[in-house]
Protein backbone atom coordinates (compact mmCIF):
# COMPACT_ATOMS: atom_id res chain seq x y z
CA UNK A 1 0.00 0.00 0.00
CA UNK A 2 1.40 3.35 -1.08
CA UNK A 3 0.64 6.10 1.41
CA UNK A 4 0.74 9.60 -0.04
CA UNK A 5 2.26 12.28 2.16
CA UNK A 6 -0.04 14.88 3.68
CA UNK A 7 1.13 18.23 2.29
CA UNK A 8 -1.99 20.40 2.47
CA UNK A 9 -4.20 21.56 5.31
CA UNK A 10 -7.63 23.22 5.17
CA UNK A 11 -8.63 25.74 7.83
CA UNK A 12 -12.40 26.49 7.77
CA UNK A 13 -12.46 30.05 9.18
CA UNK A 14 -15.62 31.54 7.69
CA UNK A 15 -17.73 31.32 10.87
CA UNK A 16 -19.31 34.44 12.37
CA UNK A 17 -18.23 33.84 15.97
CA UNK A 18 -21.58 34.91 17.42
CA UNK A 19 -20.83 33.33 20.81
CA UNK A 20 -18.12 35.93 21.36
CA UNK A 21 -20.06 39.04 20.41
CA UNK A 22 -19.43 41.94 20.70
CA UNK A 23 -15.69 41.10 20.51
CA UNK A 24 -16.14 39.42 17.13
CA UNK A 25 -18.41 42.04 15.53
CA UNK A 26 -15.51 43.46 13.49
CA UNK A 27 -12.72 40.98 14.28
CA UNK A 28 -12.55 37.31 13.23
CA UNK A 29 -12.99 34.94 16.16
CA UNK A 30 -9.84 33.15 14.96
CA UNK A 31 -7.87 36.30 15.78
CA UNK A 32 -8.84 36.20 19.45
CA UNK A 33 -5.59 35.89 21.37
CA UNK A 34 -4.55 33.29 23.91
CA UNK A 35 -1.94 35.21 25.91
CA UNK A 36 -0.18 36.97 23.01
CA UNK A 37 -0.90 34.79 19.99
CA UNK A 38 -4.14 34.48 17.98
CA UNK A 39 -5.91 31.15 17.86
CA UNK A 40 -5.34 30.80 14.14
CA UNK A 41 -1.58 31.04 14.61
CA UNK A 42 -1.54 28.19 17.14
CA UNK A 43 -3.36 25.99 14.61
CA UNK A 44 -1.12 26.99 11.70
CA UNK A 45 2.01 26.33 13.74
CA UNK A 46 0.62 22.92 14.66
CA UNK A 47 0.17 22.13 10.96
CA UNK A 48 3.61 23.39 9.95
CA UNK A 49 5.24 21.34 12.72
CA UNK A 50 3.57 18.27 11.19
CA UNK A 51 5.19 18.91 7.81
CA UNK A 52 2.26 20.63 6.10
CA UNK A 53 3.50 22.69 3.15
CA UNK A 54 0.40 24.51 1.94
CA UNK A 55 -2.11 26.27 4.17
CA UNK A 56 -5.61 26.73 2.72
CA UNK A 57 -7.90 29.19 4.49
CA UNK A 58 -11.61 28.99 3.68
CA UNK A 59 -12.75 32.45 4.71
CA UNK A 60 -15.87 34.61 4.70
CA UNK A 61 -16.64 38.29 4.87
CA UNK A 62 -14.79 40.42 7.43
CA UNK A 63 -11.87 37.96 7.62
CA UNK A 64 -9.19 40.17 6.06
CA UNK A 65 -7.38 40.40 9.42
CA UNK A 66 -6.33 36.76 9.00
CA UNK A 67 -4.74 37.50 5.64
CA UNK A 68 -3.03 40.60 7.05
CA UNK A 69 -1.70 38.61 10.00
CA UNK A 70 0.18 36.16 7.78
CA UNK A 71 1.47 38.85 5.43
CA UNK A 72 4.72 40.80 5.65
CA UNK A 73 4.30 44.10 7.54
CA UNK A 74 7.02 46.35 6.13
CA UNK A 75 6.19 49.40 8.24
CA UNK A 76 6.09 47.43 11.47
CA UNK A 77 9.34 45.62 10.72
CA UNK A 78 11.16 48.81 9.69
CA UNK A 79 10.03 50.56 12.85
CA UNK A 80 11.12 47.66 15.04
CA UNK A 81 14.53 47.51 13.36
CA UNK A 82 15.00 51.26 13.78
CA UNK A 83 14.28 50.90 17.49
CA UNK A 84 16.63 47.95 17.86
CA UNK A 85 13.83 45.49 18.69
CA UNK A 86 13.88 41.80 17.84
CA UNK A 87 11.69 40.63 14.96
CA UNK A 88 11.49 37.10 16.33
CA UNK A 89 7.85 37.45 17.42
CA UNK A 90 6.62 38.25 13.90
CA UNK A 91 9.15 36.41 11.72
CA UNK A 92 7.72 33.07 12.83
CA UNK A 93 4.39 33.67 11.11
CA UNK A 94 5.75 34.18 7.58
CA UNK A 95 5.06 31.41 5.11
CA UNK A 96 6.54 30.39 1.78
CA UNK A 97 5.21 31.92 -1.47
CA UNK A 98 2.09 30.06 -2.61
CA UNK A 99 1.09 29.37 0.96
CA UNK A 100 -1.30 30.40 2.32
CA UNK A 101 -4.16 30.26 -0.17
CA UNK A 102 -7.44 32.07 0.54
CA UNK A 103 -10.82 30.81 -0.71
CA UNK A 104 -14.17 32.45 0.00
CA UNK A 105 -17.10 30.44 1.34
CA UNK A 106 -19.92 32.63 0.09
CA UNK A 107 -22.70 31.03 2.12
CA UNK A 108 -22.59 29.51 5.64
CA UNK A 109 -23.73 26.04 4.58
CA UNK A 110 -21.81 23.96 7.11
CA UNK A 111 -18.38 22.49 7.79
CA UNK A 112 -18.68 19.97 4.97
CA UNK A 113 -19.40 22.77 2.52
CA UNK A 114 -16.45 24.82 3.81
CA UNK A 115 -14.09 21.89 3.25
CA UNK A 116 -15.62 21.24 -0.20
CA UNK A 117 -14.82 24.86 -1.17
CA UNK A 118 -11.11 23.88 -1.09
CA UNK A 119 -11.53 20.95 -3.50
CA UNK A 120 -9.66 22.52 -6.44
CA UNK A 121 -6.62 23.36 -4.30
CA UNK A 122 -6.61 19.99 -2.52
CA UNK A 123 -6.81 18.12 -5.82
CA UNK A 124 -6.12 14.38 -5.74
CA UNK A 125 -4.18 14.35 -2.47
CA UNK A 126 -4.86 13.46 1.14
CA UNK A 127 -5.29 16.57 3.26
CA UNK A 128 -5.64 17.70 6.83
CA UNK A 129 -8.43 19.78 8.34
CA UNK A 130 -7.88 21.84 11.49
CA UNK A 131 -10.55 23.79 13.38
CA UNK A 132 -8.78 26.69 15.16
CA UNK A 133 -11.46 26.92 17.88
CA UNK A 134 -9.97 23.74 19.29
CA UNK A 135 -6.63 24.65 20.87
CA UNK A 136 -4.62 21.45 21.23
CA UNK A 137 -1.47 21.76 23.32
CA UNK A 138 0.95 18.84 23.24
CA UNK A 139 4.52 17.79 22.51
CA UNK A 140 4.63 16.87 19.71
CA UNK A 141 1.58 18.71 18.43
CA UNK A 142 -1.64 16.86 17.76
CA UNK A 143 -1.40 17.00 13.96
CA UNK A 144 2.15 15.70 14.24
CA UNK A 145 0.83 12.76 16.28
CA UNK A 146 -1.87 12.15 13.69
CA UNK A 147 0.50 12.28 10.71
CA UNK A 148 2.75 9.72 12.43
CA UNK A 149 -0.25 7.40 12.83
CA UNK A 150 -1.45 8.05 9.28
CA UNK A 151 1.95 7.05 7.89
CA UNK A 152 1.45 3.68 9.56
CA UNK A 153 -2.13 2.89 8.55
CA UNK A 154 -3.02 5.24 5.66
CA UNK A 155 -6.62 5.95 4.79
CA UNK A 156 -8.53 8.42 6.91
CA UNK A 157 -7.50 9.44 10.40
CA UNK A 158 -9.49 11.59 12.82
CA UNK A 159 -8.48 13.01 16.16
CA UNK A 160 -9.93 11.35 19.22
CA UNK A 161 -10.21 12.49 22.82
CA UNK A 162 -11.80 10.84 25.83
CA UNK A 163 -14.59 12.83 27.47
CA UNK A 164 -16.80 12.04 30.48
CA UNK A 165 -19.69 9.74 29.61
CA UNK A 166 -22.22 12.41 30.59
CA UNK A 167 -20.83 14.77 27.93
CA UNK A 168 -20.92 12.48 24.89
CA UNK A 169 -24.21 13.99 23.69
CA UNK A 170 -22.36 17.24 22.91
CA UNK A 171 -19.97 15.84 20.31
CA UNK A 172 -19.40 13.63 17.31
CA UNK A 173 -18.54 10.22 18.80
CA UNK A 174 -16.48 7.32 17.43
CA UNK A 175 -17.97 3.83 17.38
CA UNK A 176 -14.81 1.79 18.06
CA UNK A 177 -13.48 -1.40 16.58
CA UNK A 178 -10.06 -2.87 17.33
CA UNK A 179 -7.70 -0.79 19.46
CA UNK A 180 -3.92 -0.65 19.33
CA UNK A 181 -2.49 1.85 21.79
CA UNK A 182 -3.55 5.34 20.69
CA UNK A 183 -5.05 3.95 17.45
CA UNK A 184 -8.72 2.95 17.35
CA UNK A 185 -10.45 1.48 14.32
CA UNK A 186 -13.54 3.54 13.48
CA UNK A 187 -16.61 1.46 12.59
CA UNK A 188 -19.10 4.35 12.61
CA UNK A 189 -19.43 8.03 13.50
CA UNK A 190 -22.36 9.14 15.62
CA UNK A 191 -23.20 12.85 15.74
CA UNK A 192 -24.31 13.93 19.24
CA UNK A 193 -25.84 10.64 20.40
CA UNK A 194 -28.64 10.82 22.93
CA UNK A 195 -27.56 10.54 26.56
CA UNK A 196 -26.76 6.95 27.50
CA UNK A 197 -26.58 5.69 23.90
CA UNK A 198 -23.00 6.60 22.91
CA UNK A 199 -20.91 3.65 21.64
CA UNK A 200 -17.77 5.09 23.33
CA UNK A 201 -16.50 8.19 25.08
CA UNK A 202 -14.16 9.12 22.21
CA UNK A 203 -15.10 12.45 20.66
CA UNK A 204 -13.58 14.09 17.57
CA UNK A 205 -11.87 17.37 18.56
CA UNK A 206 -11.62 19.16 15.23
CA UNK A 207 -8.63 17.43 13.62
CA UNK A 208 -8.84 15.25 10.50
CA UNK A 209 -6.66 13.66 7.81
CA UNK A 210 -8.88 12.72 4.89
CA UNK A 211 -8.55 11.14 1.48
CA UNK A 212 -9.64 13.24 -1.53
CA UNK A 213 -12.60 10.93 -2.19
CA UNK A 214 -14.46 12.79 0.56
CA UNK A 215 -14.71 15.73 -1.86
CA UNK A 216 -16.58 13.54 -4.38
CA UNK A 217 -19.10 12.68 -1.67
CA UNK A 218 -19.45 16.34 -0.70
CA UNK A 219 -20.13 17.16 -4.37
CA UNK A 220 -23.68 15.94 -3.77
CA UNK A 221 -24.26 18.90 -1.41
CA UNK A 222 -26.60 16.81 0.74
CA UNK A 223 -27.86 18.60 3.85
CA UNK A 224 -27.69 16.82 7.18
CA UNK A 225 -28.22 17.89 10.79
CA UNK A 226 -29.34 21.49 11.16
CA UNK A 227 -29.93 21.74 7.41
CA UNK A 228 -26.18 22.07 6.86
CA UNK A 229 -23.74 20.03 4.77
CA UNK A 230 -22.00 17.97 7.44
CA UNK A 231 -18.43 16.71 7.12
CA UNK A 232 -19.27 13.89 9.53
CA UNK A 233 -21.91 12.53 7.12
CA UNK A 234 -19.42 12.44 4.24
CA UNK A 235 -16.74 10.77 6.37
CA UNK A 236 -19.23 8.15 7.52
CA UNK A 237 -19.76 7.07 3.90
CA UNK A 238 -16.06 6.21 3.57
CA UNK A 239 -16.04 3.86 6.55
CA UNK A 240 -15.72 0.35 5.21
CA UNK A 241 -14.51 1.64 1.85
CA UNK A 242 -11.11 2.85 3.09
CA UNK A 243 -9.09 2.38 6.29
CA UNK A 244 -10.49 4.65 9.01
CA UNK A 245 -8.91 5.22 12.42
CA UNK A 246 -9.01 7.56 15.37
CA UNK A 247 -5.86 8.74 17.18
CA UNK A 248 -6.24 9.57 20.86
CA UNK A 249 -4.55 12.86 21.64
CA UNK A 250 -1.73 13.00 24.18
CA UNK A 251 -1.92 16.56 25.50
CA UNK A 252 -4.40 19.18 26.63
CA UNK A 253 -7.46 20.42 24.77
CA UNK A 254 -9.13 23.80 25.25
CA UNK A 255 -12.48 24.52 23.61
CA UNK A 256 -11.92 28.15 22.65
CA UNK A 257 -15.28 28.35 20.92
CA UNK A 258 -16.67 28.47 24.45
CA UNK A 259 -16.08 31.47 26.72
CA UNK A 260 -15.14 29.38 29.75
CA UNK A 261 -12.78 27.22 27.68
CA UNK A 262 -11.20 30.33 26.18
CA UNK A 263 -10.51 31.82 29.62
CA UNK A 264 -9.13 28.48 30.82
CA UNK A 265 -6.74 28.37 27.85
CA UNK A 266 -5.45 31.85 28.60
CA UNK A 267 -4.90 31.00 32.25
CA UNK A 268 -3.24 27.63 31.58
CA UNK A 269 -0.88 28.92 28.91
CA UNK A 270 -0.04 32.05 30.88
CA UNK A 271 0.85 29.96 33.95
CA UNK A 272 3.16 27.82 31.78
CA UNK A 273 5.15 30.86 30.64
CA UNK A 274 8.43 31.63 32.39
CA UNK A 275 8.13 35.37 31.78
CA UNK A 276 4.62 35.98 33.13
CA UNK A 277 3.72 32.73 34.89
CA UNK A 278 4.87 33.76 38.40
CA UNK A 279 2.96 37.06 38.28
CA UNK A 280 -0.21 35.41 36.98
CA UNK A 281 0.06 32.62 39.56
CA UNK A 282 0.45 35.09 42.38
CA UNK A 283 -2.52 37.15 41.20
CA UNK A 284 -4.72 34.07 40.76
CA UNK A 285 -3.81 32.77 44.21
CA UNK A 286 -4.62 36.11 45.83
CA UNK A 287 -7.89 36.40 43.90
CA UNK A 288 -9.03 32.93 44.90
CA UNK A 289 -7.98 33.46 48.51
CA UNK A 290 -9.94 36.69 48.70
Amino acid sequence: MTIKRVRKAVFPVAGLGTRFLPATKAMPKEMLTVVDKPLIQYAVEEALEAGIEQIIFVTGRNKSAIEDHFDIAYELEDTMRARGKSLRAIEGIRMEPGSPVYIRQQEPLGLGHAVWCAREIVGDEPFAVLLPDELMVGTPGFMNQMVAAYEQVGGNVVGALEVPDQETDKYGIISPGARDGALTEVTALIEKPKAGTAPSNLMIPGRYILQPEVMRILDAQEAGAGGEIQLTDAMAQMIGQQPFHGVTFVGDRYDCGDKAGYIQANLALALAREDIGPAVRGFAAALLAG
